[in-house]
């Protein structure tokens, strides 16, 4: 039988360079779902993030990720969406729409930016408009869908094991 020791933590996963993920979140209702948002983020080596509105970051749920992460504020997102596409990004929006891919078969590429949508409204039809993908993730009982928060979790959980190194 393995012999396995409590670690209370474990070295960082030293990345060779800063991932090519950037996350945007448009306005949200909860900043305590942002400030999961950039703790998880942080956990997953994101050193960018674009938050809309009059987010407040609470540190003692964000822990260390709050000091990692440069975030940027801003008014609304389709400009600044605009700009990452034209910088070489590929915009992807976690959402459920009709023509939205599952997250199991979703191949992110290493420069994207992954858009998360509203608590309650999800992603605008403007900002919906300027993705070039959509991925959902699959919900096998109620309520329909995930939190926010949780769902950026594991989205960005996904594009960390698919690349693992970058």
């Amino acid at each position: 039988m393995p012999d396995f020791v409590h670690l209370r933590h474990k070295p960082v996963v030293e990345l060779a360079e800063p991932r090519p993920l950037i996350v945007a979140l448009p306005q949200m209702q909860s900043n305590i779902n942002i400030s999961r948002i950039v703790r998880a983020a942080s956990c997953c080596g994101v050193r960018r993030m674009v938050v809309c509105g009059h987010a407040k970051i609470d540190r003692k749920i964000a822990r260390d990720g709050a000091d990692e992460i440069t975030i940027e504020v801003r008014r609304t997102l389709p400009p600044v969406l605009k700009q990452f596409r034209e910088e070489g990004y590929r915009l992807v929006g976690l959402e459920q729409t009709t023509n939205s891919q599952c997250l199991y078969d979703y191949r992110y590429e290493s420069r994207s930016v992954l858009v998360i949508g509203h608590e309650r409204q999800g992603l605008t039809e403007d900002v919906l408009q300027l993705l070039d993908d959509v991925i959902e993730i699959p919900v096998y009982g109620l309520p329909h869908a995930h939190n926010a928060a949780t769902a950026a979790a594991i989205a960005l959980y996904e594009y960390c094991r698919q690349h693992r190194d970058s």
